[in-house]
């Protein structure tokens, strides 16, 4: 199957704080008729709910962050087809099936940081601003100042690692602990450019590796997309559509490995090896490649260069149950 031609979107909304990347591509995989049942898995600002909303969906929109919930209690007040639930969204079916409305047409997952998120100094997400070291999505737990300040060293360079992709982690790792405590994120920045050797005129700052780490250990976010796909999965109706944007390889790796084993595609085998022999009946059928964000497009939001849209269509078969462990050492997969 390929991916319909996208149709054309409406101009951004005036009060909307950003435009979702591949807003076009999305709406075009959903192929929304009025009365679907969506699920917005990462409200955000809203943009994706708002063009569900407008194409005559009926909307139940998730997100771990206050913040984000209550800036879209004005837009949950005007429109009646929009349900807000503060949760994550690996709790996707005990929130819907407590609101009787499993199961669902739709299911997209835009993963990662808002762009509210990393705006706003005091949540402690970017360095472009100091602010407290903080970045917690839900504004609970273990911040990322408790993490680098009682961690131990090969700890931190492991984090560093797996979900930085930093290729010098024990070197930043051993910098931070000889500096702690650490407490603001301009202070952290600093740290890991005098481990790593920044120079002004360097292309990308050194640290931009770690602070992605960071975030991503804080907040399980590996983990919980695991989880929130197996969900996915759980929740939609045969014929449903499952739509997931990521920003790094990461989360691709997880994405495309999940439906690569969810949709049959296991490998078949050799001389050397027997083959892999499914024990489930495919839950969903992967519709066409990955795709990517045009140059006009990136243009206008430079955000959507790292993104990647994947998607699949619900099958009739019965779930799987849980989704594919051991994601930190599943790279090496080609497109």
């Amino acid at each position: 199957m390929t991916l319909p031609i996208a149709p054309p979107i409406a101009p951004p909304i005036a009060d909307a704080p950003h435009v979702p990347v591949l807003l076009a591509e999305v709406l075009a995989a959903l192929a929304i008729a009025p009365g679907d049942v969506q699920v917005d898995a990462t409200f955000g600002a809203g943009g994706y709910t708002r063009a569900m909303l407008a194409a005559g969906a009926r909307v139940l929109a998730f997100d771990r962050d206050p913040d984000a919930i209550a800036a879209g209690r004005a837009l949950e007040a005007e429109r009646d087809a929009l349900t807000l639930v503060p949760a994550t969204f690996s709790a996707m079916e005990a929130e819907l099936s407590a609101l009787g409305v499993v199961p669902v047409d739709g299911v997209t997952m835009d993963i990662g940081v808002s762009s509210m998120q990393l705006d706003q100094p005091e949540r402690g997400f970017s360095f472009q601003a100091d602010g407290p070291l903080d970045m917690r999505m839900s504004q609970e737990g273990q911040s990322a100042a408790d993490f680098v300040n009682t961690a131990d060293e090969a700890r931190i360079a492991d984090v560093l690692y797996e979900f930085g992709d930093e290729p010098r982690s024990r070197r930043v790792a051993q910098f931070i602990v000889a500096a702690r405590p650490i407490t603001r994120t301009g202070e952290l920045a600093r740290i890991v450019r005098r481990a790593l050797g920044y120079k002004p005129h360097d292309k990308k700052d050194p640290a931009t590796r770690t602070f992605q780490a960071l975030r991503i250990e804080v907040n399980r976010e590996l983990g919980e997309l695991e989880d929130g796909l197996a969900a996915a999965e759980r929740v939609l109706k045969p014929g449903g559509t499952l739509a997931v944007i990521t920003f790094h390889s990461g989360e691709d790796r997880l994405v495309k490995r999940f439906l690569r084993e969810r949709s049959g595609g296991l490998p078949s085998g050799s001389r050397h090896l027997p083959e892999v022999k499914a024990k489930n009946a495919p839950s969903f059928e992967a519709v066409g490649r990955a795709v990517r964000a045009g140059e006009e497009e990136i243009a206008r939001n430079p955000r959507a260069r790292s993104a990647t849209l994947r998607v699949a269509t619900r099958t009739a078969a019965a779930a799987w149950g849980a989704a594919p462990s051991n994601t930190t050492t599943s790279k090496g997969f080609s497109e």
